[in-house]
């Protein structure tokens, strides 16, 4: 295969490889492959109507440049990408641990990257990796720009989604139904006695894995015939601090609620420690519930109900997916659904 400076100019493909190469974005642009590398390496010696005409062809193609010489890029480097939206959240710590361990025994480097949530920075991150020849990537969630998804498609190589469960993956899933996770705290909270019931979240505009649970919250709340939709949400980060503000700001408008459900165990963890320093009972004047089965929860006074998810057990399924396709196997499961489970303590 021969490729110019930058790594664009692909004669044929492998055998078994069916990823796009230049000369099919030449075919869909109506121009030659010169005219293609000269347009993504030297743009500004292309006219702006021949620019348009093979932008556009490389966007619906979903083709990916190789940076990176001959047979290695053919082959793939032995890295594999991680894009989360967050580094400093310990959800996505614990599942890159699972990732790591796992891929790092198979002889595998993990290279991490963070989306701050948002869709297009993740967009701007994989088309910064793509061109360097990873083996495969993993991502975080179901939900990207259509870009991306047939960019994906069409490079060829083995992606797994993660945290989330669902029919509409690129190519692998592992994760679970965070509506069901959602639901499961709120029949626990109903069938504990408790009516009058408020969720608490943050960033939930961007976060909507937390707008997955509130809604099969909600779901459980209005199939029980109870007020439903008790919704108490700031735009900073999850914190203790912001799980006290919560706390407080959700008390204040609403002095007779029964119960809290927290998008996850950080904001519950703060709404207790406020409880104790006020002198409130939990559960006697305040039931509060988490998401996560952070270990600080057991740490808590009271200690922490919440809903467990096999976060490290994720990490470790979703690189055995990944290297299963890389050893040329078929997973027996594509698709799986990691689970979680109702941990009841003493503050519900």
């Amino acid at each position: 295969m021969a490729i110019d400076k930058a790594g664009v100019r692909e004669r044929r493909r492998h055998r078994g490889d069916n990823r796009v190469t230049i000369e099919d974005v030449a075919k869909q642009a109506g121009v030659a492959p010169i005219t293609v590398s000269r347009a993504l390496n030297t743009p500004e010696k292309v006219s702006a109507r021949l620019r348009e005409r093979i932008d556009q062809a490389v966007e619906t193609l979903g083709y990916v440049p190789n940076l990176i010489a001959g047979g290695l890029a053919s082959a793939g480097t032995r890295v594999i990408p991680v894009v989360v939206p967050s580094l400093s959240i310990l959800t996505f710590i614990e599942v890159i641990h699972g990732i790591q361990q796992t891929l790092e025994a198979a002889g595998y480097q993990v290279l991490l990257g963070s989306s701050d949530f948002d869709l297009d920075r993740e967009s701007a991150l994989l088309d910064s990796v793509l061109g360097y020849s990873p083996s495969g990537v993993i991502l975080t969630g179901l939900r990207h720009h259509e870009s991306t998804v047939r960019r994906l498609k069409a490079w060829g190589r083995p992606v797994v989604e993660i945290m989330e469960l669902g029919d509409a993956s690129i190519d692998m899933n592992v994760g679970v139904d965070n509506a069901e996770v959602g639901a499961c705290m709120a029949l626990h909270l109903l069938e504990r006695g408790y009516r009058r019931i408020a969720f608490l979240g943050t960033g939930m505009a961007r976060d909507y894995r937390a707008r997955q649970r509130y809604e099969g919250h909600r779901r459980v709340l209005l199939e029980a015939g109870v007020e439903s939709e008790l919704l108490f949400q700031q735009d900073e980060p999850s914190s203790y601090e912001v799980g006290r503000q919560l706390f407080l700001e959700a008390l204040e408008a609403r002095p007779d609620l029964e119960a809290l459900h927290f998008a996850n165990d950080n904001l519950a963890a703060g709404a207790i420690l406020e409880a104790n320093r006020r002198g409130m009972r939990v559960p006697e004047d305040i039931a509060i519930g988490g998401y996560l089965g952070l270990s600080l929860g057991e740490h808590l006074t009271p200690r922490l109900t919440t809903v467990t998810v096999p976060r490290f057990e994720m990490g470790v399924e979703a690189a055995k997916l990944l290297l299963a396709r890389l050893e040329g196997r078929s997973p027996a499961l594509p698709r799986v659904d990691i689970g979680y489970e109702l941990t009841v303590r003493e503050s519900t």
